[in-house]
């Protein structure tokens, strides 16, 4: 990850850096005066030794020290400067590639593959690039090049000094070679074992109360337990080899400065140079190969930051952003067509759901049945854009969803999935799906449209009551009410609602008949999957699916009628509230 490759325009993270490239070359420029400041004590030694102690000159000691605290102190302030700069344009990048790094997470979900862990490894590959920007290493790599500059400079007080600092610098490029091939594999090792660890422990926190109530707690400690053990063994072995190598590194170039000494104590005697050059020429091989054992000493945070470029850019290439539409299509409002749609889990060759094909007007509502594994909620997923259609077609007023960008189909649709997920904040803010524009009306509409207007304000805040993480201050019902109230937002379209009533009482499931109908008497489309009769008494069509095939489409009287029929091996419980035609929850 040289200074030409951070800028590489070739690839997304390289051009979003390019854009500071006028910074960039304002750190290069620094770079190289800082290394011709550091020649001051060098000079500054010479000088003393060889003038102002034989002739004890006050005046010229002083004046040489005061030239002196001027050149560190301007050092001071562009070695500040620099490290600023990098660390601005650090976060300047993070900024931009932020929001891009969060929809690709969200997208690699959704295509069903997190590369591992927890799915949060592009986060952490930005904080990498972002902390190696504002750490010393991009300094140590910008000063390496200075080597041969110092090397020179020793070349030019005798050529034994040159060739002595070069043989050093020869042993060192070593070393940062032998970092190098010590540190790939571990280094990958960490942080795909990392990604695991959390994923583990982010996983045994959010299902702490099921491991509690199955007494599953320390079987699943001791698993996390077990994938620490790798984790801090994987450490172990990095910082093994890092430490090897930095010691032997550190202790070389002490060695090398000593060894230096000597060659110039051997040319002071031998009558080839002046006392002045033997401390000089010290301090000057410390400086040559200090940006050596700075990069060593720098190599994880290095190594970390170069990975992470990578797989950033691996993952930019193989999910990029949709291209922004030329022509903004109005919201749909007269009809959904579904043809020959075929459906899979993201990552999965198992066709879930396929040869479904129907149509709805606005005004109509569908109730979608089946029993346990017929591929309802994969339906679902497709009609909201959740899953790609392997086959077929979705369309809104004959668009297809990919016409629009996903916030703008997001608004035209409600979704209520199985699992309400509440997100951490007030109850208004969920229903109004954490739009900042949102006024209190659309809100209470929303509400008030679910039925659940009266129940929000008994809450102990009303509106602002928080619902915590996943809702988990609210029951299973009023989360689902709040749910319902969240796909309601804003009049969408088509409004989705898979098991609306799992978890309602009968003041809920009026509320829900109630919430249907509303949907359908303003013009929307109401598709509800379910396996409770009381969830299909507002529906106008019934789609019968089983096996992951639609056996039956049309009005619901009609469809209900034949799919009772003794001749359908269905199970049909006499209870009022029990599945309807052997109907059941699908996943």
């Amino acid at each position: 990850m040289s200074v030409k490759g951070l800028a590489d325009g070739t690839t997304r993270i390289g051009a979003a850096l390019a854009r500071y490239r006028t910074a960039i070359v304002t750190v290069a420029v620094l770079s190289a005066v800082l290394n011709v400041l550091v020649l001051a004590g060098s000079i500054y030694m010479m000088l003393v030794y060889d003038s102002v102690l034989p002739s004890h000159s006050l005046p010229t000691l002083f004046s040489l020290l005061g030239m002196l605290v001027v050149v560190y102190a301007f050092q001071g302030v562009f070695d500040a400067m620099r490290t600023r700069i990098l660390t601005d344009v650090g976060s300047a990048l993070d900024q931009e590639l932020a929001p891009e790094v969060q929809r690709m997470m969200s997208a690699a979900a959704l295509k069903g593959h997190k590369g591992g862990g927890d799915g949060m490894t592009p986060m952490r590959d930005l904080d990498q690039i972002r902390s190696f920007l504002a750490s010393g290493g991009p300094a140590a790599l910008l000063d390496l090049p200075w080597i041969g500059f110092f090397l020179l400079i020793l070349a030019m007080l005798h050529v034994w000094l040159g060739v002595t600092a070069l043989a050093g610098a020869l042993v060192m490029i070593g070393l940062t070679v032998l970092t190098e091939r010590a540190t790939k594999k571990p280094s990958r090792l960490v942080a795909q074992i990392t990604a695991w660890r959390l994923g583990m422990a982010e996983n045994n926190l959010r299902h702490a109360e099921v491991l509690t109530a199955l007494g599953m707690q320390r079987r699943m400690r001791d698993r996390w337990v077990e994938v620490n053990q790798h984790h801090l063994a994987a450490q172990d072995r990095l910082a093994r080899s890092v430490g090897a190598i930095g010691g032997s590194a550190k202790v070389f170039r002490l060695f090398l400065q000593s060894l230096i000494l000597t060659v110039g104590a051997l040319l002071v005697i031998d009558g080839k140079a002046s006392g002045g050059v033997i401390f000089a020429s010290s301090i000057l091989s410390g400086r040559a190969l200090a940006p050596i054992d700075t990069a060593i000493a720098n190599w994880r945070g290095f190594s970390a930051a170069r990975s992470g470029w990578k797989r950033l850019n691996a993952m930019f290439q193989h999910l990029p952003a949709a291209a922004d539409a030329h022509v903004l299509l109005p919201a749909p409002a007269k009809e959904l067509a579904v043809e020959q749609l075929a459906v899979a889990p993201p990552g999965v060759e198992r066709v879930a759901a396929q040869g479904i094909t129907f149509r709805l007007e606005a005004g109509d509502g569908v109730g979608v049945i089946g029993p346990s594994a017929a591929g309802k909620t994969s339906l679902a997923r497709a009609l909201i854009g959740s899953w790609p259609a392997l086959r077929g077609t979705i369309r809104l007023d004959g668009a297809t969803p990919d016409q629009w960008d996903a916030d703008t189909f997001g608004a035209f649709v409600g979704y209520l999935p199985q699992a309400v997920e509440l997100l951490d904040g007030s109850v208004a803010q969920n229903i109004a799906r954490f739009d900042p524009a949102a006024t209190s009306d659309e809100v209470i509409a929303a509400a008030t449209a679910a039925g659940v207007h009266e129940m929000i304000v008994k809450l102990p805040s009303g509106y602002d009551t928080p619902v915590g993480s996943d809702g988990a201050q609210l029951s299973a019902g009023q989360r689902q009410r709040v749910g319902l109230a969240r796909a309601l937002f804003r009049d969408p379209f088509l409004v989705l609602l898979d098991e609306p009533n799992s978890n309602l009482d009968a003041a809920g499931e009026d509320a829900l008949a109630a919430a249907i109908a509303g949907v359908r008497a303003r013009g929307g489309i109401a598709i509800v999957i379910a396996h409770r009769p009381s969830a299909l008494a507002q529906v106008s069509h019934v789609l019968f699916m089983r096996d992951g095939r639609m056996e039956a489409f049309g009005p619901r009287d009609q469809v209900m009628s034949r799919i009772m029929k003794p001749a359908v091996p269905l199970d049909v419980p006499n209870r009022r509230a029990g599945p309807v035609a052997g109907v059941e929850n699908a996943a």
